[in-house]
């Protein structure tokens, strides 16, 4: 704050920016902005270049001329540092993992035979009792003379404790399990052992010659007692007496070794080479290998290239992108609002489905300029979220899925720049549509659209010939495409979300419907009230840049709980009021219950939720205060809360102008003559006593906004009501068809 008031820093200059765009208008700041985009593509390109075009140079051919670098670079070698690659994971080993279970139940395998053993020492058993108690418990695994020699043996309780420990030794050095195949692929002299414990783990790396295994696991033990503090009794008999316990606790763990993989391909630096300038990239004479296309296309020395075809391409999809920037700005009704939980379930979907279609987008290898998105139907992913939503949230999707896709790798600038044309041109031709069928013309016009992108991408990437009409083609049938597409999924989209569509919309302003045919019939005082609110509504929503659509159908439907009982609401009663046989706080609920029952009718016909709020919000929480006094006149004490409706305050304004719109309607009936002065202030009154009372601090409508809606509400009854010419009577009787003494 201090250096914005010196004058200096980011905040001076982000008041100079506020200053100009508040004076020049967004219309004057986006040709700002195009003269400047326009200057940077123009004077972006180099005069010249000695280079020329090297679209004419092929693996394999005879140079005819040479080609000479014009400045130093740096590039990867992806050949080369395919070879790293490959040479890192042949250099990585197999991981090999320790097998708990495997250890344990060896171990506890050894263990009983050990309690058996020393169980029948202790019993004093024979010889031959114990050779077959032990081939009972365990079966083929010794011979006679082991068993004999053991037993004989004196120290036999410290021969059973020296074999716990030579096969404790074996379990921490670990019996391999090698595979058959498979390991040919990995690290020819070594594995490594991976040991954990606990949330820690060690990692040994061991050579093929070291491995101990099964096969090799007597002469092992031969050796590690050899070597030990046993006796040579205990050394005599160690390999035969421990073998029959010994099995595989180490095996070979695909997952960590991929791990493992993952960690050096991660780590292996790119082989950059470099080209400094003056360098002979081709000679005259020779012929052109691999290397040297690929020293070239690392130069990629045709940008540098003066070329119209470059500053034409760029400058068709500049006026296309500014173009439209500025048609989206000078519209008064653009606006923005909260999304919903299915909403943004839409949108997740629907970015989910793009960038799918994205990382699976065909492609070239043959050098063919191949903008990827011109075969995806990009579009349809703006075209939904700008029809079920809003055509703001659209925008933010077409700017930001093409660029993610981008970013990703999936596309390339030419397929971005196509999917981001398209895409926000896509919500603007779709903004009017009004009929199902606009959504085909809207596709031809994003056909037209798309061919000028393919033809300016074209220029700008100097194609040949050639490849021109099938990409336009395409580009164009991708728009034509698109609008069927989204003819086909927006009744799916639509029922799924029960969007309120300008579509569904209209099918629910039919007057003719079911429900508004009923309403006709039940209540004919409310159905006439409902369609004069739907006419104030309307004519003030357009007004005020609302859904004036969403606001009509919601008056046609905002008293559709009255239709039980008509007879207790004052438009539809003729001479006789029933709520003079009723108490004021029995009257007030069942003046209140409309809303209640308007809801519930609503949700049975699946109405839009944007429609049912208009239903459920047009009193708000508002006192009915006619009976409320009523009340205070015959009881002491009165709640409020008993003559309040069950409402929220409205909170879109569509809801609030409804609102305003019942009230009006209703009140105005009581005027005698009406006059456009008498009207006005009237209206006026109104209007700010539901201000107030609190019952538009929700809605987001501004002082402006009311000023509007006032005037709209005055044009439309001061028609309605307007003074009509006092005819003589015969012309009053021929007017009529009534003769003198009958009433029409």
């Amino acid at each position: 704050m201090k250096r914005a008031s010196d004058g200096s820093g980011p905040a001076f200059f982000s008041k100079v920016l506020q200053a100009c765009t508040s004076r020049l208008g967004p219309f004057m700041v986006t040709v700002l902005a195009f003269i400047v985009s326009a200057a940077a593509v123009i004077s972006g390109r180099p005069a010249s270049s000695s280079t020329g075009d090297l679209s004419e140079f092929e693996a394999g051919r005879v140079a005819d001329r040479d080609v000479i670098a014009e400045q130093s670079i740096s590039y990867t070698d992806e050949n080369a540092t395919r070879l790293r690659l490959e040479a890192e994971e042949k250099l990585v080993p197999a991981v090999f993992a320790f097998s708990v279970p495997a250890g344990v139940e060896m171990r506890e395998s050894y263990e009983r035979f050990a309690v058996l053993s020393r169980d029948l020492f202790a019993k004093r058993a024979s010889a031959e009792t114990y050779r077959l108690a032990v081939q009972a418990e365990f079966p083929g695994a010794f011979s006679g003379d082991i068993l004999n020699t053991l037993f004989r043996d004196p120290s036999r309780d410290r021969l059973l404790n020296n074999g716990a420990s030579v096969l404790d030794y074996l379990l921490e050095t670990g019996i391999f399990s090698m595979p058959q195949h498979g390991l040919d692929q990995y690290n020819p002299d070594m594995v490594e052992l991976l040991r954990t414990a606990g949330s820690r783990a060690e990692r040994e790396q061991i050579r093929y010659e070291r491995i101990l295994t099964r096969d090799t696991a007597e002469e092992a033990i031969n050796h590690y007692t050899a070597g030990g503090n046993f006796s040579s009794s205990f050394k005599s008999i160690a390999g035969a007496l421990l073998m029959p316990f010994v099995s595989e606790n180490v095996f070979f763990s695909s997952v960590d070794t991929e791990r493992r993989l993952a960690e050096t391909r991660a780590h292996v630096e790119p082989v950059i080479r470099r080209i400094e300038r003056g360098d002979r990239i081709i000679r005259k004479g020779f012929i052109i290998g691999d290397e040297d296309m690929v020293r070239l296309k690392a130069l990629n020395l045709s940008l540098s290239v003066r070329d119209p075809r470059l500053a034409i391409g760029a400058m068709v999809i500049l006026v296309l992108i500014y173009g439209f920037i500025i048609i989206y700005l000078g519209d008064p009704r653009v606006m923005g609002r909260r999304l919903t939980r299915r909403e943004i379930y839409l949108l997740s979907v629907l970015a989910a489905v793009y960038l799918l279609g994205a990382l699976l987008a065909p492609g070239t290898d043959d050098g063919s300029f191949f903008p990827a998105s011109i075969f995806l139907p990009t579009a349809v992913v703006m075209m939904l979220p700008s029809i079920l939503i809003s055509s703001r949230v659209a925008l933010v999707m077409a700017a930001g899925l093409p660029l993610s896709a981008f970013l990703s790798g999936s596309f390339d600038s030419a397929a971005y720049l196509f999917a981001f044309i398209s895409g926000i041109f896509a919500v603007f031709v779709i903004r009017g549509a009004e009929r199902r069928m606009d959504l085909v013309k809207a596709g031809l016009i994003l056909a037209a659209v798309n061919a000028a992108a393919a033809l300016g991408l074209l220029l700008t990437n100097r194609s040949p010939p050639g490849e021109y009409p099938p990409l336009i083609f395409w580009a164009a049938f991708n728009g034509v495409a698109s609008g069927i597409l989204v003819l086909g999924c927006l009744p799916l989209m639509e029922h799924a979300l029960n969007a309120a569509t300008t579509f569904k919309l209209r099918e629910l302003s039919d007057l003719n419907s079911p429900m508004l045919k009923r309403l006709f019939t039940a209540a004919p005082g409310t159905y006439s009230h409902s369609i004069m609110v739907g006419n104030l509504a309307e004519s003030a929503c357009q007004d005020i840049g609302a859904n004036a659509l969403l606001a009509r159908v919601g008056a046609y439907y905002h008293d559709i709980g009255k239709m039980d009982q008509p007879d207790y609401f004052v438009e539809n009663q003729t001479a006789y009021n029933k709520h003079n046989d009723l108490a004021p706080r029995l009257s007030a609920t069942v003046i209140r219950s409309h809303v209640k029952l308007g809801l519930e009718k609503g949700r049975s016909l699946s109405l839009p939720q944007e429609v049912l709020d208009i239903i459920g919000e047009h009193h708000g929480n508002s006192v009915i205060s006619w009976f409320y006094h009523a009340a205070l006149k015959r009881e002491s004490q009165v709640n409020m809360e008993d003559f309040t409706y069950p409402g929220n305050p409205p909170r879109s304004r569509e809801s609030a102008v409804v609102m305003l719109a019942d009230v009006t309607e209703a009140a105005v009936r009581t005027l005698k003559k009406p006059s456009a002065a008498r009207l006005e202030k009237f209206i006026q009154e109104l209007i700010m006593s539901k201000f107030e009372q609190c019952q538009l601090s929700q809605s987001e409508l501004t002082f402006r906004d009311l000023e509007t809606i006032k005037n709209a509400f005055v044009r439309v009854l001061a028609g309605h009501y307007h003074s009509r010419i006092e005819y003589p009577k015969p012309v009053r009787e021929a007017l009529s068809g009534t003769g003198p003494g009958e009433r029409g």
